[in-house]
């Protein structure tokens, strides 16, 4: 399993925007191929990252261009293009 992590901001007062459009969004994220879990964080700031955990690394990469279309959707919002990491999953827990 792989996380791909992403550090945004958004600009000032569009948190509730983002909200709105992102969860217009979810079944065209969750059928990003590969894709198991998805989990947006947001401050009141407008901070925030992006947790995808998908199949595997090739899996992620191979998404790229659909990623960057589905950033593009918030390029309004945005106040700076996204900064994405990678990472193995070595534990993944849940209750």
């Amino acid at each position: 399993m792989f996380a791909r992590v992403t550090e945004y901001k958004m600009k000032s007062g569009s948190r509730d925007a983002a909200t709105e459009k992102l969860n217009a969004m979810k079944s065209q994220i969750m059928a990003m191929p590969g894709m198991l879990q998805f989990v947006n964080v947001m401050n009141e700031d407008g901070t925030g990252y992006v947790v995808a955990l998908v199949e595997s690394e090739e899996v992620s990469n191979a998404n790229a261009e659909a990623v960057a279309a589905a950033w593009a959707q918030f390029s309004d919002l945005l106040e700076a293009t996204p900064s994405p990491n990678g990472y193995d999953v070595i534990a993944n827990w849940t209750s």
